[in-house]
């Protein structure tokens, strides 16, 4: 699992953006007013702990952007958080839209192109406690806070409108199986109602950064490569049909689609089977850096026309050995599909620091920078250089 592939000179394309990832509730901390805080703080909440000050990013932000920067990396992908732009419905936060201003302006005066995501899962209580996605006035409310946004896209490089949307339309049936005692070999087909939901909230969004002259604007998808396993074809292309192709086609009248890949979905006559225990990552999910290219090169069959940035691709280990093993295969994956004709923009490696991973807390490491939660002391690990040095010379040395 921590072999490297052999080396081999690769280049990729000019204007290559190199970036890092975060999301606002999994790094900021504090974020009391969304509605994972309140879930993180039921008697019976499905989380390993609380987010608490999470690594503290709200504050610290611009030490974590200099150690980006100074790595060599040419962008950072970060979003906003709802909860704190509109903490009451119709009552926007001033503070909160200049906090996130002052993170535009310090990418680009870092020389950091700013990738924003509007919504990265988390939304504000009084949002969730009137129907959520699913409301009547989903749609609007949606549109209102993309409204509340533009002054602080207008020198970003793109903009995302939600994050992996199949992955949260699929959440609910996932919770249905485990209360049900069923095991969970992998992602369920998402549910039906919710994804539309999803996608005519992204449609209204769309509408209104079109309207408004925004920069590119995308939709941040989670990819996989899919492996049919016993016979498991006829399955295998439902799954994916419902999972991925369905919202790859509402990514079409967008700029770029973003891709968020870091494994397969091996899929058997009787749906998902599990990975051998020994393939599991920290993140209990196959080890298989070569899922990158494989989920490229079928996003270019789907949509031929639009261009692909990787919005996430990591790994969740300990062994900073293996993140540098993985992400190279990735990588190498990821050029070979662009030199037979993937149109790809840029790279972004999830994470940029040790965070908070939702349900599984702060266990598993994705980050290329380790966080002390107590001190908040940051510490680079070699995969920061390591890629750094790849984004300076914009592909692998000879």
């Amino acid at each position: 699992m921590t072999t490297s592939p052999p080396s081999s000179p690769v280049r990729f394309p000019g204007g290559f953006l190199w970036g890092a990832a975060t999301a606002s509730h999994q790094v900021e901390g504090g974020n009391v007013n969304n509605h994972y805080w309140r879930w993180e703080h039921e008697e019976h909440s499905p989380f390993a702990e609380k987010s608490g000050d999470a690594v503290d990013h709200y504050h610290r932000w611009r030490e974590d952007l200099d150690l980006l920067a100074g790595a060599g990396f040419t962008a950072y992908r970060f979003s906003l958080e709802w909860s704190r732009i509109e903490p009451e419905e119709g009552e926007p936060s001033r503070a909160a839209l200049d906090h996130y201003r002052r993170m535009v302006d310090g990418c680009r005066d870092r020389g950091l192109a700013p990738v924003v995501t509007l919504c990265h899962f988390s939304t504000p209580r009084w949002f969730h406690d009137d129907g959520s996605w699913l409301g009547p006035k989903a749609g609007d409310r949606f549109a209102r806070f993309t409204e509340l946004a533009v002054p602080i896209l207008a020198d970003v490089e793109s903009v995302i409108t939600l994050n992996e949307p199949n992955l949260a339309a699929a959440l609910p049936v996932l919770g249905a199986m485990a209360a049900r005692g069923e095991q969970v070999a992998g992602l369920p087909q998402p549910d039906q109602e919710l994804t539309d939901a999803f996608l005519a909230a992204h449609r209204r969004s769309l509408e209104v950064l079109r309207g408004a002259g925004s920069p590119p604007v995308g939709l941040a998808l989670v990819g996989q490569e899919w492996i049919a396993v016993d016979g498991g074809e006829e399955r295998m292309v439902e799954h994916r049909a419902a999972f991925e192709d369905q919202f790859l086609h509402a990514a079409a009248d967008c700029d770029y689609v973003g891709m968020q890949v870091y494994s397969c979905a091996r899929i058997g006559p009787d749906g998902p089977v599990a990975p051998a225990p020994e393939l599991l990552t920290q993140a209990h999910v196959e080890y298989r850096p070569q899922a990158l290219g494989a989920s490229v090169r079928r996003v270019r069959q789907v949509l031929p026309d639009t261009p692909v940035v990787v919005t996430e691709n990591g790994v969740a280990t300990a062994d900073d050995e293996q993140r540098i093993a993985y992400t190279e295969g990735s990588l190498r994956g990821l050029a070979e599909a662009i030199a037979d004709g993937a149109d790809v923009r840029g790279y972004f490696h999830w994470s940029l620091l040790d965070n908070f991973e939702w349900f599984a807390g702060y266990a598993p490491r994705f980050g290329l920078i380790a966080v002390d939660r107590t001190t908040f002391v940051r510490t680079p690990k070699p995969s920061l250089a390591w890629l750094g040095g790849i984004a300076r010379r914009n592909g692998f040395a000879e």
